[in-house]
């Protein structure tokens, strides 16, 4: 399941590290999207590995089109939730807005309108039947 968003950045948090279980190193970074809706949402999602590298040129206050996947895991019967981005396209301050048509989630390149496929009404079809 991927999903994409468009918005701007309000916000960088500084980066956390550790150690797994496994001995291996981790870095993730976290950060604020606000989408350009009439009534905007605040997302924070965040970035693991390598791609805070893809986060770090981007400055706050630009418009930012993320890819993402949503995942949530429990622990001690708690789920938490969790927004992994693993694509980040600059589309700098010019850039028009996004659709607004569905809260501010852009529709990807490949939707297509869907089609009228209604019979038609009975003053269409001479028919006065309500059934």
């Amino acid at each position: 399941m991927a999903l994409e968003l468009s918005g701007k950045l309000i916000k960088k948090m500084s980066e956390v590290t550790g150690t797994g279980r496994n001995g291996t190193n981790w870095v993730k970074q976290e950060f604020v999207l606000e989408t350009q809706d009439q009534y905007p949402k605040k997302v924070c999602m965040s970035v693991w590995g390598d791609k805070t590298q893809d986060l770090a040129p981007i400055q706050e206050g630009e418009i930012v089109k993320v890819q993402f996947n949503v995942e949530s895991r429990e622990y001690n019967e708690r789920w938490y939730t969790e927004i992994r981005a693993y694509r980040l396209d600059r589309s700098g301050a010019s850039a028009p807005a996004p659709t607004q048509d569905n809260a501010g989630w852009a529709p990807s390149a490949t939707a297509a309108a869907p089609a009228n496929n209604f019979p038609p009404l009975a003053a269409e079809s001479g028919d006065d039947l309500p059934f």
